[in-house]
């Protein structure tokens, strides 16, 4: 069954207890040393882009192969993760973010950042992060725990340790500094090859054969066309987008920048912990929504802001708000499956996220040429229009049973 979520004081059965087990200290160390990598990536990666001299439309297009690869290797995933296996999968990933890193440090040319950005392994954000997302949010609830409370730490861990990441430009701008990819990718190796085989499918799989998605497959449909809808508007503002804007826009330097996103770090770790909190009193959904939307209209806002200073104020305030939907969203889509469909069920939310998002940068891309913030206020619209329709199509759905509440 579906593990419960409701806001309740009552512990039973797999929610009992905070403290992390051996397999989820595995993930989240795996998370955040991946995480290092990326949060210095969405610093320099938008820099070095921007310093190459590659055109609006080369950096749209390498950042639309970025969100690419992460939708096609996540479809993989959905279909073959967990007859491959979760761990064989886990590893093989790691394998393959160190040789794509490595050539985002050492060379411009644009085929070649394509090819390497297809692989879905370098990731334009530190929190999500394609095909990786997928297979840990599948092992997460099998490691034991209070699921809503796992996951908070799980994005926390990731995003302080992204926070680093990003502070670490302040030491250098060159792109060979993105070589802490293969490293960070060997550290993440080792502990991924130490996850126990409780992180694979359940024994409970054994009993019948069932296809990927059996009893989920509606809710699994609603909830990733409307991820998807959340996830284009967000593709016009990834944070390696962001830092590219600034630069162009307000002149931004790679040491403030590093700074900004570290301060982003900082503020995302408050929000998921606030989120884990406040979803305990009001329930996942109205977490997810009644701190989202205010963080659109934020976000559509810094398209007017007047000055560096001030768009940094309201793109940090905006992620103060913004981030406490990541783990209750997480939470949310492996409470109304069944423990076999976990995979599939990540894997197809994650991928309806992705699969959206290569369109986006190709069309900022075009937007910037009539007005730099255009971007932004696009972004603010659709994940406004996404906020309200997931409250109104979901706010009678009990989340632990799928069946509306009484």
């Amino acid at each position: 069954m579906p593990v419960c979520l409701l806001p309740c004081k009552r512990r039973c059965g797999p929610l009992r207890g905070t403290r992390l087990s051996a397999d989820a200290r595995r993930i989240v160390a795996a998370q955040a040393a991946r995480a290092l990598a990326y949060g210095l990536g969405s610093v320099l990666i938008g820099v070095s882009l921007a310093r190459r001299g590659l055109s609006d439309a080369a950096v749209g297009a390498v950042l639309a192969a970025l969100l690419a690869g992460t939708a096609a290797v996540s479809v993989l995933i959905a279909r073959y993760g967990d007859r491959v296996g979760r761990r064989r999968c886990y590893r093989l990933l790691f394998v393959v973010m160190a040789a794509a890193g490595s050539v985002f440090a050492l060379t411009g040319s644009l085929p070649a950042l394509i090819v390497a950005a297809l692989t879905g392994t370098v990731s334009t954000d530190v929190v999500e992060s394609g095909p990786f997302t997928s297979l840990e949010q599948a092992m997460l609830p099998h490691a034991g725990g209070d699921a809503t409370r796992l996951f908070g730490t799980y994005n926390t861990v990731a995003t302080l340790a992204g926070s680093v990441g990003a502070l670490l430009a302040l030491l250098g701008s060159s792109p060979r500094w993105l070589l802490a990819y293969p490293l960070a990718a060997a550290a993440a190796l080792v502990a991924a090859s130490q996850l126990s085989g409780a992180v694979e499918r359940g024994d409970e799989l054994e009993a019948e054969p069932l296809p990927p998605l059996h009893r989920s497959r509606g809710i699994v449909l609603r909830l990733s066309a409307l991820f998807a809808l959340d996830s284009f508007g967000g593709g016009f503002v990834p944070q390696t987008f962001i830092a590219y804007l600034f630069v162009r826009k307000y002149g931004a330097s790679p040491h403030t920048l590093a700074i900004v996103f570290f301060a982003i770090g900082l503020l995302q770790a408050i929000s998921f912990q606030g989120a884990v909190r406040l979803a305990g009193r009001i329930g996942l959904l109205r977490t997810m929504v009644f701190t989202h939307l205010p963080s659109n209209l934020l976000l559509a806002a810094v398209a007017l802001a007047p000055n560096l200073a001030s768009a940094i104020a309201l793109l940090l305030a905006r992620f103060l708000l913004s981030q406490a939907d990541v783990p209750t969203r997480q939470a949310y889509v492996m409470a109304v499956v069944e423990p076999s469909e976990r995979t599939a069920a990540a894997a197809y939310t994650n991928t309806a996220r992705y699969v959206t998002r290569p369109i986006a940068p190709l069309i900022a891309g075009a937007a910037i040429r009539g007005a730099l913030g255009a971007p932004f206020v696009i972004a603010g619209a659709l994940k406004s229009v996404y906020d309200l329709g997931l409250y109104v199509l979901f706010r009678n759905v009990d989340v632990a049973t799928e069946r509306p509440a009484r």
